[in-house]
């Protein structure tokens, strides 16, 4: 399974990267896709109009969730053990972390920080 970060989204909504857009496209037909609601709420909030709103809540729909009834808890806890404010990862981002972590996820994202907090959790 694997958690698709905002920054992959959006390229695949623009379709401004052929691969990118092939490769979740794939992804989501083999539904390997994990939604996570601030991963969308980061998308909802840059929507530019109701179609683009509808367009993302659909795909938040079809996509499969876990239960986020603690993730905001336990990822301040994360972001508290491992400085992650100092590395100018927010609690967005150390709830995808989190959630990557405790369900053994992989993480698909074009933030280096991101990115590179990941390789070493």
């Amino acid at each position: 399974m694997i958690i698709v970060d905002t920054s992959i989204w959006i390229e695949f909504f623009r379709q401004s990267d052929e691969t990118i857009s092939e490769m979740l496209a794939g992804y989501l037909e083999d539904n390997e896709v994990v939604g996570l609601s601030v991963i969308f709420g980061e998308l909802l909030q840059g929507a530019k109009s109701e179609a683009e709103e509808r367009l993302i809540l659909e795909f938040w729909r079809g996509l499969i969730k876990i239960d986020e009834s603690e993730l905001l808890i336990e990822a301040g806890k994360l972001a508290h053990k491992r400085k992650l404010p100092s590395k100018e990862i927010g609690l967005i981002d150390s709830c995808i972390l989190q959630s990557v972590k405790s369900h053994k996820f992989s993480l698909w994202t074009l933030d280096k920080k991101l990115n590179k907090e990941y390789q070493i959790l």
